[in-house]
């Protein structure tokens, strides 16, 4: 349920540096503030040992609303720009260039959000700013069509009433996905690359957009090229660092995790949904995944698309999925939904008993949590565990020849 690139992505989201190699140059920014009553804009830079804000610059403001900032310009960085009365940022810049002209306008009904900001002579600056209107704009379809859903779920519509709406959802996520995966690939300056690819893995790990997060082979693939092509920037050589730390660290939990890969797996029996009792051996003669899922469970629910499309995939070469749901008593028909509303068209079995389900201690997976799987060959042997989105896909082809 974790993953665990999220810190390091974390550190990156504002791709800073506090190294002062290149002291003596001066990275400029200047412009005017429009409908705003603030005495003092604020440049800042964010540390990533720290991530707290760190001013470099201040300037106060007179009656005309403009200003001038300076920073010594070292690697390529994300600054921020605050007024003193707001806690966020009203705008961010890309020190791309020497100088930088960024004009913000608020509305006159709201002093603490800017209405919209013009950033002229640099190109990461821009791109940087279009990536974010998109992805917003993307954010907030997600958003409403959620809560419309939400909504119809709430007044017990039919199914029929919200399928649009999920489609809908779907369909923006993939399109932020893409914004953010082509951003990246069009992006030279560094800091550009990792405050997309910051933003976009930090708001898949947010429960509520259903985003579909960078799998870690990508993400250690997004940081290696781009530390490779900028080998002088320090704060990338400091976050291939550490990401290669948990790196290491996943491996080797990944190895004791693997405590099925090998051995025939246990056999068991359960309920489907019309109460036919259900044995795992029956698929004897089969690949299958047993996918350890409920509805209550957020991760799962996110994880359930890349199942159906591995499903959809590999169904006709002699595959198929047994979904073993660890739903609570009395909510079998949120069980139901969730089976229709996400597509699982595989055969479909549960006690209805939580944590307290039997198969929990058979396969001894309480502590790491769901989703969770296994991938039994046509023997009954586990010939896989833990796979997840691409790595499923990629054992599925690797063994469904």
């Amino acid at each position: 349920m974790k993953k665990l690139l999220f810190a390091v992505i974390v550190l990156a989201v504002l791709a800073s540096c506090n190294s002062k190699s290149s002291a003596g140059k001066k990275f400029k920014v200047e412009g005017t503030i429009t409908n705003n009553t603030a005495k003092v804009i604020y440049l800042e830079e964010l540390p990533m040992a720290t991530m707290q804000p760190r001013v470099v610059d201040s300037f106060v403001l007179d009656k005309s609303g403009s200003y001038k900032l300076s920073s010594p310009s070292a690697e390529a960085s994300v600054f921020n720009l605050r007024l003193d009365q707001n806690q966020v940022p009203v705008a961010a810049v890309i020190n791309d260039v020497a100088s930088i002209k960024l004009d913000i306008k608020f509305s006159k009904e709201n002093s603490q959000y800017a209405e919209s900001y013009e950033v002229k002579n640099s190109v990461a600056s821009q791109q940087m700013k279009d990536f974010m209107v998109g992805f917003n704009t993307k954010l907030m379809d997600i958003f409403y069509n959620a809560r419309q859903a939400d909504s119809l779920t709430k007044a017990n519509a039919p199914d029929s009433a919200f399928r649009q709406l999920e489609m809908n959802v779907m369909t923006a996520a993939e399109a932020a996905k893409n914004l953010a995966t082509e951003g990246i690939k069009k992006s030279t300056n560094p800091a550009l690359t990792m405050f997309i690819l910051g933003n976009y893995q930090g708001t898949a790990n947010k429960s509520g957009y259903n985003l579909p997060p960078l799998e870690n082979e990508e993400v250690y693939a997004i940081i290696n090229e781009t530390a490779s092509k900028h080998p002088n920037h320090k704060g990338l050589a400091s976050i291939k660092e550490q990401l290669q730390m948990q790196k290491d660290q996943q491996d080797q939990q990944e190895a004791m995790s693997q405590q099925w890969v090998g051995k025939m797996a246990p056999d068991f029996s359960m309920p489907d949904p019309n109460g036919k009792e259900v044995k795992l051996s029956s698929f004897k003669g089969k690949y299958v995944l047993v996918d350890f899922w409920a509805s209550w469970c957020r991760p799962c629910r996110q994880e359930n698309p890349n199942v159906v499309k591995a499903y959809n995939k590999f169904k006709d070469k002699n595959f198929t999925i047994l979904g073993v749901s660890l739903d609570n008593p009395g909510q079998k028909d949120k069980w139901m939904n969730a089976v229709m509303q996400d597509n699982l068209t595989w055969t479909q079995v549960s006690e209805l008993k939580g944590w307290q389900t039997s198969v929990v201690e058979v396969y001894g997976f309480g502590e790491r949590g769901i989703p969770y799987n296994i991938l039994v060959d046509p023997a009954g042997k586990v010939i896989g565990e833990g796979l997840r989105a691409e790595a499923l896909e990629r054992k599925l082809a690797e063994v469904l020849k």
